[in-house]
């Protein structure tokens, strides 16, 4: 058994990223974020579907074409392969924690 809100990486100079559980078909990976973004040119396009859920904290998603997303404990959303999206923020105190699940 493990608990998603405990150990929580100290380092908040970048976000980390652990997988939880990984199979053939379906990854699914705690984020934690103090304060990052994506880089400037930075666009994720990915080849899995990413369902992703904010359980602490913030942020705000940027999808190609400019569409943007605000996002608060709770709020989540189906990003479906290869729709390019990054990250503009996430809260800057405290931790941002993200639960995804990858799948193809």
């Amino acid at each position: 058994m493990a608990n998603l809100f405990a150990k929580l990486p100290t380092d908040v100079s970048q976000e980390h990223f652990n997988d939880l559980l990984k199979s053939e078909h379906v990854r699914v990976e705690r984020i934690v974020s103090y304060g990052q973004s994506s880089p400037e040119q930075g666009w994720y396009d990915q080849d899995e579907n990413e369902w992703v859920i904010v359980l602490e904290g913030s942020a705000t998603l940027a999808f190609e074409g400019g569409k943007s997303l605000e996002l608060d404990k709770g709020d989540y959303l189906n990003i479906p392969a290869h729709q390019r999206h990054k990250v503009l923020t996430t809260a800057a105190k405290g931790a941002t924690i993200w639960l995804a699940i990858f799948y193809r």
